[in-house]
């Protein structure tokens, strides 16, 4: 299993990679660390915390691409965030999915 520092190495790594696939740890755990980071910042200042979060707007979408493409979704359905309330449901529902096992259209299943 992947672990929070692996994780945000691996969405570093790949900062703008939106090909291939992404686990459910890889995911959360990177998206705890946006949250968090821009949390803890958000106390220093909003500057701060506003240009931690541009800083890390593409690893977050390219980690939700890739999460998107394990259950075989196209990456394009992060645009679903817009939507209010009920498209925040709908991707919450998708991302917490479990992978498919096998390989898909956009992969060989995570190491994770």
């Amino acid at each position: 299993m992947m672990s929070f520092t692996d994780s945000i190495k691996l969405c570093f790594a790949k900062y703008a990679d939106f090909n291939g696939r992404a686990g459910l740890p890889e995911f959360w755990w990177f998206a705890l660390f946006c949250f968090g980071g821009a949390l803890l910042l958000e106390v220093a200042g909003s500057y701060i915390s506003w240009a931690f979060s541009i800083a890390t707007l593409l690893p977050s979408l390219a980690v939700g691409a890739r999460r998107l493409h394990d259950i075989n979704k196209s990456g394009w359905l992060q645009l679903i965030w817009i939507i209010p309330i009920l498209g925040w449901i709908y991707m919450i529902y998708l991302l917490v999915q479990k992978g498919d096992a096998g390989d898909n259209q956009y992969g060989a299943p995570p190491a994770n």
